[in-house]
Parts: C-alpha cells; structure tokens; sequence
C-alpha cells in the first residue's frame, strides 16, 4: 500500500513530466524500470535530461498516483488499463499501464487540446463527404500512432458541429471531448460506462442514435454488431489497426468463421462506405505529416468484396482518382513532389514489395534522396 503523502508527491512528479512532454511538444511519454522518463519527439525517443534513472518502486508510485481505487483495483487484477489523464493546464493523456518483467510500466500519448478540424488534417474533399452519409460504415485504419483517433475526432465534430444529429461514442478511454452544438452527443468509456464493446453496442439501439463512434472493432462479436447497426440505418465510424483498405477488408472477414464469410462479405459489401488508411511520416523540415489511402465502396469495390476477389481492390484504387480514391504509394509520391518527405521515409513506409519499384520510378525521375 503506497502511503498518501507519497502519492501526493508522485503525482506532482508525473505531472511535471507530462508538462515536460507537453512543452517539448513530444508525442508520448514513457516510464520504464531501468531508464529515465523517455519522450518520443518526431518519431524519436529521447530520454529526458537529467533526469533519474527510474526504479521499479518509482515507476509504481508514479503511475498509481493518477490512479483512483477502483482503478487500481482493475489494473492489478488485469494487468492492463486504459485511462485519460488531465493535467492542470487542460492537456489531456491517452495513458496504457501494464506489467513488464512484473513491474509497472507506462505510455501515455498526448491528446491535442483542441478538436483539429478537417481542413486542419488537410482531408481530402472526398473524405468530408463521408460525413454526409445518411448511414453506412467508415473505417479509419493504420498503425498505433498513425492520428487515427484524431482524424475521427475531426470527423464526428464536423457532423456536431453541422447536423442535429444524436451522436453516441463507445470508447477505451474517452480521448477528445466533444461538445453538444447543433447536434447532442454523449460520449461512454470502457470500465466505467459499460462492461464491453459488445455490451455497448447490444443497447445502443435503445439510446436512439444517428451516429455511433466504436472506438476500435477488436473481435468477431463487436464486428458483427456494429455491421448490423451501420446496416438498419445508423452511421457509424470506426478503426482498426490495419495498413492498407484491401488489408482492412480482409481483416473483417477474416474475424468470422468460413461458414460466415459469405454472408459477411454481402454484409460489408451494402453497409461499407469508405476506407481511410493513414500513417504519421516525418517531414523533411520537422513535424509530421499524414500519407493516407483512400477507398469509397462504389459498384467495382462492392463487387470485389462480394466476389472475395480482395486482392485486386489495388486496382480499382489506383484509377478511380475521379472518385477521390488513392493508394499508399500514390499519396507517398505525392508527398515527395511537395518536399514534404525523404525517398527513404517514402520506401519505409511502402506496403508490400510489389509496390516499391513504384516509387523507385519517381526517384528516377524526380533526383529525390
């Protein structure tokens, strides 16, 4: 049992160091037996500056400092937690405790104050269309770190911010607050609000929705569901830890056993609407930038998906620019006519070698290093 004066004191520790991350403007923050406090700054990390190296009661004191009983309770008998965490400056934590060689460890990602808007993700035209959907599924993919909860956040406070719209968010944990404006919105976290995603959604007809935001589809059951909502006349958003929109759907599928998929792929084939596939890159000036592929489910796609003939989405990808749509390399090509990123940061991030001889060509023709 950690004592409360020692509490007190770790948490005025922690939060310093999130006021370090936030003022270095890192993206994360990482505490970790046997180093210092470790900041990820552009895509690096860099341990924080005289700072002590961390022992295993540090770290524990730390990370329960921001911890409410229950919490604690949920995390000792899990071994993992999810939480945000605001610190008296406003600024808000995505924040994943768990054990590693049975000690505590943490990472917590930085939430942006401010909801961005869509121009300010520079969003393509085809992208602020999904909004507009009167229902169906959106899908917001790519790795961890990618801005995906970001990118949605934008999304779901243009459609507030623009619709009477009643607007329900299953999330792990709560990250962006949204505000009520034109439309109503109530957002419900994992743990505290309800018992799982499965859960949620199974009721969250009865709540009377327009639009509902799962925070990410992780088994079979919370595929399905929210499928059958997207399906009876709901929009929903989501996202999953995929790279590509071909990868996504495959994915999707994939969660159900064989004797389901067909029924599965007509499912996705109706309810589906558009796929957007990011990463975070570093630019060549500093900061970060967005590399996004971009899939809306027109006649050619709906039929591929219905077919099982997944693999040759690519196609219908790389020529139906006057849809909106775009692939991975396509987008990474035009990052290096901008000058926004490295031929090397553009061939690190090519899914699939058949892909890369593509933007080899342009280094051919462009001189980029």
């Amino acid at each position: 049992m950690i004592g409360s004066s020692n509490i007190s004191k770790a948490r005025e520790v922690i939060d310093r160091l999130f006021g370090i991350a936030v003022d270095r403007e890192a993206s994360d923050l990482h505490l970790v037996v046997g180093k210092p406090p470790i900041l990820r700054l552009a895509g690096e990390l860099v341990s924080i500056e005289g700072a002590a190296i961390l022992s295993p009661e540090n770290v524990k004191q730390l990370c329960f400092s921001i911890l409410s009983n229950q919490e604690r309770e949920r995390f000792i008998n899990k071994k993992e937690l999810d939480i945000a965490h605001q610190i008296v400056s406003g600024k808000r934590f995505r924040i994943n405790l768990h054990w590693e060689k049975g000690n505590v460890a943490m990472a917590a990602r930085t939430i942006p104050s401010e909801i961005p808007s869509m121009e300010d993700l520079d969003l393509p035209a085809v992208v602020h269309g999904m909004v507009d959907y009167p229902h169906g599924l959106v899908l917001v993919t790519g790795p961890t770190g990618a801005g995906k909860s970001t990118t949605l956040a934008a999304m779901i406070d243009r459609i507030l911010s623009t619709k009477a719209a009643n607007v329900i968010t299953l999330e792990d944990p709560i990250e962006f607050l949204f505000s009520s404006k034109v439309g109503v919105v109530r957002q419900r976290q994992l743990g505290q609000d309800f018992v799982s995603f499965q859960e949620g959604l199974k009721h969250i007809l009865r709540q009377d929705p327009d639009v509902v935001m799962v925070g990410e589809m992780r088994d079979m059951e919370t595929i399905s569901t929210t499928l059958t909502i997207a399906e009876t006349g709901h929009l929903v958003f989501a996202t999953l830890h995929t790279y590509s929109a071909a990868q996504t759907i495959d994915r999707i599928i994939d969660a159900f056993p064989a004797y389901q998929q067909n029924q599965i792929r007509t499912q996705l084939a109706l309810t589906l609407r558009g796929i957007i596939s990011q990463q975070l890159l570093p630019k060549i000036d500093g900061g970060r930038v967005a590399a996004r592929e971009i899939l809306v489910n027109n006649y050619a796609v709906a039929n591929l998906i219905r077919d099982s003939k997944i693999q040759q989405i690519n196609n219908v990808l790389q020529t139906s620019a006057d849809e909106g749509m775009n692939t991975l390399v396509q987008d990474l090509n035009n990052l290096l006519e901008m000058n926004l990123i490295s031929q090397k940061i553009a061939k690190e991030h090519i899914i699939g070698s058949t892909k890369l001889g593509d933007v080899i060509e342009h280094e051919k023709k462009s001189g980029h290093g």
